[in-house]
């Protein structure tokens, strides 16, 4: 009896239903698509800011002493040390290897070219690094830096003759252009290099030759050597605790500090990567890192207002809609009210009613906001982004709350009326 009071009671007004569906199908599209935008936004962000230089960068230790004073950085002094390149698979090899993105080594010369003084870094282009695991890894500024541009090619790090690459603004200092070949002066003597390709928008390198670092060491006459390397890793915003970590890691306690280590954090891949290589020191590029954290949780922010925001609007809509049904439908309540029925089967009854018309527009609505999601996703990103399916069970468990809460206070002011009330609609 009473479930085919339930049956007819979701299909006895489709209008009714039908507005119900919708508003729940649009509120749980609209959460969907935020949800699965906010949780998954902090990493495709991460991934096109990463396209923008590194975020780690790695010294020999005694070149890292620095005091740090509010934001800013004093090197008291800085010592020329080395690490050895054939260490430099270590920056891979560590527990958040996968998030390693890319990484390049440097190392500055300065040499002479048509008597004037010019700065040489020497670093890899697209060096396969032979990696634990990963024979065929390839590494270098290419990856570290994918906006670069030549106007010719790249410097080939493979090739016999010395190449080069340089900016704009060294090539119009000398009137160089892309094909020509340089007689530059180095300590050990006179070395012809050609010119590959020049590069727009270099930056800090603009104004150097930038050749491949083994074929600088073998000109100067080092060891296989480099000064520092750059580090692009993919991370997730910082908190209070990688912050308090950044500073002072002797601050947290075992549980804070097994989440930080086991959180991919800059602060916590720079700290494995000295952990697993010896003799070298990791920081995190504080400027890097702080602004890509403030941009992500800036955007996560809004997002989680306008998630609030649709929650409300949702939540009112659907109550109206909940209120006005149990209105019209008043003289049945004291219908079945004279009929022998409790207060909690009247309450049941919409409670159900409501319930699983909201369960189902909640599923639906979540599978659709995916799509959305997906749509704006190659509209920003130019690639998908993934489907995180707790969000079903999120939208469903709010679309109950909504529902049971809608119907409890809407059948709660006529519940109370006398039967004669509510039949007669006189007291």
């Amino acid at each position: 009896m009473f479930l085919r009071i339930i049956k007819k009671s979701i299909f006895g007004n489709v209008t009714q239903k039908l507005l119900s569906f919708a508003t729940i199908f649009l509120a749980c599209l609209l959460l969907s698509c935020m949800l699965n935008i906010t949780m998954g936004v902090g990493n495709e962000l991460t991934k096109e800011l990463r396209n923008y230089g590194a975020n780690i960068s790695v010294v020999p230790q005694g070149s890292a002493l620095s005091i740090e004073v509010g934001n800013k950085t004093f090197k008291p002094f800085e010592s020329k040390n080395y690490l050895e390149l054939k260490d430099l698979h270590k920056i891979k090899e560590i527990f958040w290897r996968n998030n390693i993105i890319a990484f390049a080594p440097f190392k500055d010369y300065k040499a002479k070219y048509q008597g004037k003084e010019i700065k040489i870094l020497g670093t890899y282009f697209n060096k396969n690094i032979p990696i634990d695991g990963e024979d065929d890894y390839t590494t270098g500024i290419l990856g570290l830096f994918p906006f670069w541009k030549s106007d010719m090619n790249f410097v080939d790090d493979e090739n016999k003759e010395i190449q080069a690459n340089i900016g704009t603004e060294f090539a119009n200092t000398f009137g160089l252009k892309s094909g020509d070949e340089i007689d530059v002066e180095f300590e050990s003597g006179v070395k012809k290099i050609k010119i590959v390709g020049i590069i727009n928008n270099l930056g800090d390198y603009d104004n150097k030759l930038i050749i491949n670092i083994d074929k600088l060491n073998e000109i100067i006459g080092d060891d296989a050597t480099y000064e520092r390397a750059e580090v692009s890793a993919l991370t997730i915003p910082e908190n209070d605790l990688a912050i308090r970590a950044r500073h002072d890691k002797d601050s947290l306690d075992s549980v804070e500090f097994d989440k930080w280590y086991c959180t991919a954090y800059v602060s916590s891949i720079a700290y494995q990567i000295e952990e697993d290589y010896k003799g070298a020191s990791a920081k995190a590029v504080s400027k890097v890192a702080d602004a890509e954290s403030s941009i992500v949780k800036k955007i996560q922010g809004l997002m989680g207002i306008i998630f609030l925001i649709s929650l409300v609007v949702a939540s009112v809509a659907q109550a109206s809609l909940i209120n006005s049904d149990v209105y019209r439908r008043s003289k049945e309540i004291g219908l079945l009210k004279a009929l022998g029925a409790n207060n909690l089967q009247i309450y049941l009854i919409f409670m159900v009613d409501y319930l699983c018309v909201s369960l189902v527009a909640s599923v639906f609505g979540s599978i659709f906001g995916f799509f959305v999601s997906d749509l704006i996703a190659l509209n920003i990103f130019s690639h998908s982004i993934s489907y995180n399916f707790i969000i079903i069970f999120i939208c469903m468990f709010f679309a109950s709350l909504i529902a049971i809460f809608g119907s409890l206070l809407a059948t709660k002011n006529f519940i109370k009326l006398e039967i004669v009330e509510v039949l007669y609609g006189r007291k």
